[in-house]
């Protein structure tokens, strides 16, 4: 009896002690915010303004019926030709992740990874480190069908007492084989700020 109420009483401190809350470390100023929510801080370029990029065009480009069959796609830098540092890698990334869930597109490696896809090659193949069975072979890489680019710019206006910043974000899909653009959209965003 003695063992069951033991047992029994170990089982409840287990629990509850699971239950706590893990402790916080650090500052009481800092937290955790939506990461949907709509970011205000500055005119420039922000995490809200990079979700709604990529939403708008994975929308329009799966909505468009070029990508069925699941293509393979290389995706290119997008130029930045705005007066401030945007990451627009994060762009293409978002987009890539989204078109990827959807099951709507397949990506090759694109120019700033590929030479890391030679190099892992180069070691499986030529360094005897690897069982022959289990080596990657040269020579079987899939080629993009499409190419997917685009830019982003920007034009800032401003006064003693307001800023205007309008952001263009454009971007095309276009066939490797023929050159063609098959796919173009582009996004608009205005941000003002009066002083």
């Amino acid at each position: 009896m003695f063992a069951r109420i033991s047992i029994a009483a170990l089982t409840i401190a287990l629990v509850s002690g699971c239950s706590t809350s893990s402790p916080v470390l650090g500052s009481k100023n800092i937290g955790y915010g939506d990461t949907k929510a709509v970011e205000l801080v500055t005119n420039e370029f922000g995490s809200t303004d990079l979700q709604m990029i990529a939403e708008s065009m994975t929308r329009s480009l799966a909505q468009s019926g070029v990508l069925h069959a699941r293509p393979v796609v290389q995706v290119y830098d997008v130029k930045n030709k705005t007066s401030e540092y945007i990451d627009t890698r994060e762009i293409t990334t978002s987009i890539k992740t989204q078109l990827m869930k959807s099951g709507t597109a397949r990506f090759a490696s694109d120019n700033s990874d590929m030479q890391s896809q030679v190099d892992q090659l180069k070691l499986q193949n030529q360094t005897g480190l690897y069982k022959k069975n289990t080596v990657a072979k040269t020579g079987n890489m899939i080629a993009a069908q499409y190419r997917l680019e685009g830019s982003i710019s920007s034009i800032v206006k401003r006064s003693s007492d307001y800023k205007d910043v309008f952001y263009k974000f454009s971007l095309q899909l276009i066939d490797v084989e023929s050159g063609l653009s098959e796919w173009m959209d582009e996004k608009e965003i205005r941000k003002t700020t009066e002083r």
